[in-house]
């Protein structure tokens, strides 16, 4: 009988154990966020997880009762060094290590599993425990939710991915990471530089070889300037020289109202905010001096977000950025 009566509170002292360490390692606030999605184990387990210190404080209680209980059934077989080898052996083996090990992994497997047992030892300690509980609550407060820096989400995300138990792709971490880090950008980063921006002087007449042009360089939307390029006056829309007739100046028929004009260092989000209050698609930015840096379109904000560039059958270079930086050093 002292044989069966050791070995279930061996068995009784690691699920304690293991309780501990895995029920008090979830996160309530994650179980809450499984529960809106339908998990019935998230369930189960929040309804005590929500109160840590009363949970705590019972596993606790009860693993250490159970473990001074079964030292002295041990003494009960064996005595002197003997028994405190035993004890510790099996208390350490068998009543942490192990449980401890495997809980850890499977916190809210094997506590959905053995929630009416916690549920028994909470009634029985219940005087004990919720006394000490409300004492940690008073002093302790409420526990908070774990908040992820940006970056610390980044490389979840990261994990995510390459996990193949995650049904995370390579798409959708392109486009979360996008996301988390282009607010963070100005719209000096994503502009097309001057160097390769195409613009068309206001006076200029539309004859056969600029519509040839203007085919050619395939922008929906051109800036018309006035003398130099640093003086923008207005924006040609390709749809607007239809029916127009040839020798009609540019300037008569550019959009020159609402011209959306920023600094470099506007924030990506918040050109992103303007270009749906203004319904517009086309800034142009101006440096520190007030000289035209370049210009950004709704397109080049999206591609930023979603960490690709978005190629129609009309672009001729992929990449703005890139050609002038190879024209620079040309000059050079």
């Amino acid at each position: 009988m002292n044989y069966i009566i050791i070995i279930f509170l061996v068995l009784l002292s690691g699920l304690f154990s293991g309780l501990t360490i895995g029920l008090t390692g979830l996160d309530k606030f994650e179980l809450k966020r499984k529960m809106k999605l339908g998990s019935k184990k998230a369930k189960k387990v929040y309804l005590i997880r929500r109160h840590g210190n009363l949970l705590l404080c019972t596993l606790l209680l009860g693993n250490v009762a159970v473990n001074s209980t079964l030292s002295i059934f041990l003494g009960s077989i064996a005595s002197g060094i003997l028994a405190g080898l035993l004890a510790t052996s099996l208390i350490v083996i068998f009543g942490e290590i192990i449980p401890a090990a495997t809980c850890s992994r499977f916190a809210l497997e094997i506590g959905s599993k053995t929630i009416w047992i916690i549920k028994i030892f909470i009634f029985i300690l219940y005087p004990v425990c919720f006394p000490m509980s409300k004492i940690l609550d008073r002093f302790l407060g409420e526990e908070l939710p774990n908040i992820w820096s940006k970056k610390e989400l980044e490389e979840i995300i990261k994990l995510h991915e390459e996990s193949p138990e995650s049904n995370v792709d390579e798409d959708e971490e392109k486009i979360i990471l996008g996301a988390l880090s282009f607010s963070e950008k100005k719209a000096s980063d994503i502009m097309t530089p001057r160097t390769v921006v195409f613009a068309l002087e206001e006076n200029s007449i539309l004859d056969e070889n600029l519509i040839k042009k203007i085919k050619e360089s395939g922008f929906t939307r051109i800036p018309i300037y006035q003398e130099t390029i640093d003086n923008i006056s207005g924006i040609l829309l390709i749809k607007d020289l239809l029916g127009i007739q040839i020798g009609t100046p540019l300037k008569s028929i550019s959009q020159k109202k609402d011209l959306l004009i920023i600094k470099e260092n506007k924030k990506l989000d918040t050109l992103l905010d303007i270009f749906k209050k203004r319904r517009a698609h086309l800034a142009f930015i101006y440096d520190k001096y007030n000289g035209f840096a370049g210009l950004a379109t709704l397109e080049d904000v999206v591609e930023e977000i979603i960490g690709s560039e978005i190629v129609d059958e009309t672009d001729k270079v992929v990449n703005l950025q890139a050609e002038a930086k190879k024209k620079k050093q040309n000059i050079i």
